[in-house]
């Protein structure tokens, strides 16, 4: 514990860079609260270090000599899972992201040169408490199934919009995955991110999927098989076949909001959509799908057993906003049938 009663993060910086190791050393330990119990210079060392320290969080820098981040990665949260946090100085690269398809939770900009230290250190050490406070699973897939009766599901949709936090890209990707290219539905997606990663994000879903993905430009039009991610910075609505960016004050924090996606949604599909909550910290979104359900939309959350976080799913669950609870692996089945 702490002097103000907060319980110690403990962190293992990961990174080639000495210097950069010791920037990190540097920000980190500025203020009471946070320790780094480890260093390792490549992936192979940060797995063995994991196991052995067993630190609260791990930050992973991608591009190391010997074995790399993404192999850190892989190894970490198959022996020893752990909270990690990617940092990368190449936010809009899409292969970045394959990070957080090999189980990273989160992932943020290395501070630029000139960059402001004190600020960025605020940044990072607010990441770190939230990412420590994570419990992480091994094996997300093969999870029981709910059994949603296909009768209940059929021909509902003609709209899907999603909303996402923390661990919502892996999640996001095995949902697009599994739908197929003609499917019959618009998606539109809010995922909070930091800035300067959704261009990277909508470049890595769009090669991970069938459908079209990119980010939403204000005008667009909805289109069957396309789907739209909210851009930095601008809450993102939809109307009668199209989208408007919003440059509205943040809803409960977020600029882009999952609330404001929702209520818009209901407002101009009514029973014609269907909202999905996936993992997340927080609430935002609960609000919306059930303005949206009221409205007579179909409510899915992504349930706790498949979710990175439990957060935006659970608050939804329990403002009684949601029609179904459902495994990651069985979200993208029941869309196909609600769009059929």
């Amino acid at each position: 514990m702490t002097n103000g009663g907060e319980r110690l993060v403990q962190v293992l910086v990961t990174d080639d860079s000495p210097l950069f190791r010791e920037m990190l050393l540097g920000v980190i330990g500025a203020e009471p609260g946070y320790r780094v119990v480890g260093v390792a210079g490549n992936g192979e060392e940060a797995a063995r270090l994991t196991r052995a320290l067993r630190p609260d969080v791990v930050t992973m820098d991608l591009q190391m000599p010997d074995a790399d981040g993404f192999a850190g990665i892989a190894r970490i949260m198959a022996e020893t899972p752990t909270p990690i946090l990617v940092l990368t100085s190449v936010p809009a690269e899409a292969v970045t992201f394959k990070a957080l398809s090999l189980g990273a939770l989160d992932i943020l900009e290395k501070p630029p040169p000139g960059t402001e230290l004190s600020a960025y250190g605020q940044t990072l050490r607010s990441r770190l408490r939230l990412l420590a406070g994570v419990k992480v699973i091994r094996h997300p897939r093969g999870l029981r199934s709910t059994g949603v009766p296909t009768a209940e599901l059929a021909g509902r949709a003609d709209l899907v919009a999603v909303g996402a936090s923390l661990g919502g890209p892996r999640a996001l990707a095995t949902l697009l995955r599994a739908l197929p290219a003609s499917f019959p539905a618009p998606v539109v997606v809010v995922q909070h991110i930091a800035d300067g990663f959704t261009e990277g994000l909508a470049t890595w879903l769009d090669s991970e999927a069938d459908l079209e993905v990119r980010v939403a430009r204000d005008g667009d039009s909805l289109v069957a098989g396309t789907v739209l991610v909210a851009p930095t910075g601008r809450h993102m609505l939809v109307g009668k076949g199209r989208v408007r960016l919003s440059n509205d004050p943040p809803v409960g924090g977020f600029r882009p909001s999952v609330n404001p996606l929702f209520r818009s949604a209901a407002d101009a599909f009514g029973p014609r959509v269907c909202g999905v909550l996936l993992t997340g910290m927080g609430r935002d979104g609960a609000d919306g799908l059930r303005t949206l359900k009221q409205a007579g939309g179909y409510a899915i959350a992504q349930d706790e057993a498949t979710s990175a976080v439990f957060g935006m799913a659970r608050a939804a669950i329990e403002e009684g906003a949601v029609d179904r609870v459902l495994p990651l692996d069985e979200i993208s089945p029941a869309l196909l049938e609600l769009t059929r």
